[in-house]
């Protein structure tokens, strides 16, 4: 018998940003998901031991080789996922499964990803137990094929990356998918879950689709100029984000709705203020008064430019920041889950403002490793 877990992850700075190519900085967090593997099976035998306690359904059983997915949103088909993942990296489907129980610290539905910790220390727990040599590359890409394009859930790799490698890193998720770990700093967080309920299922393709609806009227409309159109495309993972500037772009927008002009300006600042950010990262003992700026400033653009945020999340931020928080944003998807607070004192006074603000939960986190097997 042994343990697998991979850590839960807040999305520090370009949030909704993976899906489109561009560079993201996660930090992976010490709220873990843990698959405890009991005993060899011929088939996949796993029980839920949270969903049990609600009274849900908390068992699912499935042959290794290449199992179904079931339809609606069953909480097994992310596992069922990755097997069939890890089987097309194979070449050939796994001759054995096993029983196994699975416990999680991070929320669901909280925007910390509860999936993708799910899914990592599953995958973690299958190459320990299959002795399949995979490095946190491979647990990362498996981990993302098996909620992307096998599971059909649009996100990006955000998520799985964060949940394998550990730490805080700057994704530059558009294959060559490349890492570049950041310094740690004096990080300090409080993690303040909404209890507002979300999906990303729900929220990234309508975001996406704006931002397809935009793309098609610039590259169809003859005022644009060619230089300008060679740098964007019909899809939103296509432009070349970083390369546009909002001088450049700025005075064709007009062109459009004012929600498609919102995201098309929301994906432009975002990706500026992250990379003022980064090179500030970079540097030894950088100071979290420095970042802070960025972080409310990104909060703002998810407001109000992607509109993703609530009035109960906003009256949950304007509590931690009149009680010494020095930033505060959303994390993940937004449209309830969790936010994030960026604070180097008075944490309890911050906690208990959330709570009393009407946040569900509150947490001091600090940055974490990734998938591993627990000694």
């Amino acid at each position: 018998m042994f343990t697998a877990s991979a850590p839960g992850r807040v999305d520090f700075l370009n949030t909704h940003q993976d899906y489109k190519g561009l560079p993201v900085v996660p930090i992976a967090i010490n709220l873990r998901t843990y698959v405890t593997v009991i005993e060899e099976s011929n088939y996949f035998e796993i029980k839920s031991e949270d969903l049990c306690r609600e009274g849900k359904d908390c068992i699912d059983k499935f042959s290794p080789l290449n199992p179904s997915l079931l339809e609606g949103r069953w909480w097994g088909n992310y596992l069922r996922a990755v097997v069939k993942a890890v089987e097309e990296h194979l070449g050939e489907p796994l001759r054995k499964g096993f029983k196994a129980t699975i416990t999680s610290k991070v929320p669901v539905g909280s925007g910390l990803s509860s999936s993708a910790a799910l899914e990592v220390s599953f995958l973690k727990a299958i190459d320990h137990f299959c002795n399949l040599g995979l490095s946190k590359k491979d647990l990362a890409e498996l981990a993302f094929q098996a909620e992307n394009r096998i599971a059909g859930i649009p996100c990006g790799r955000l998520d799985q990356y964060s949940s394998a490698f550990g730490g805080i890193i700057l994704l530059r998720p558009k294959p060559p998918v490349e890492i570049e770990e950041l310094k740690p700093g004096n990080v300090q967080l409080i993690v303040v879950d909404s209890g507002i309920r979300h999906s990303v299922a729900d929220i990234h393709p309508s975001r996406q689709e704006e931002i397809n609806s935009a793309l098609r009227k610039l590259m169809e409309n003859p005022k644009v100029p060619h230089e300008l159109r060679e740098k964007l495309g019909y899809r939103y993972d296509q432009p070349k984000w970083e390369q546009i500037s909002l001088d450049e772009i700025e005075p064709y927008l007009d062109i459009l709705a004012e929600k498609e002009r919102k995201r098309i300006l929301f994906t432009i600042l975002m990706q500026a203020s992250t990379m003022r950010a980064v090179e500030k990262m970079r540097r030894e003992n950088w100071n979290l008064k420095e970042i802070a700026p960025e972080i409310n400033y990104q909060h703002e653009l998810l407001r109000d430019l992607y509109d993703v945020s609530l009035p109960q999340l906003e009256k949950i931020r304007d509590a931690m920041l009149k009680a010494g928080a020095l930033a505060v944003k959303l994390s993940g998807a937004g449209m309830g889950g969790s936010l994030i607070a960026l604070v180097e004192k008075n944490e309890e006074e911050i906690v208990k403002s959330a709570l009393s603000a009407g946040a569900k939960e509150a947490w001091k986190v600090w940055p974490d490793s990734g998938a591993r097997i627990e000694e």
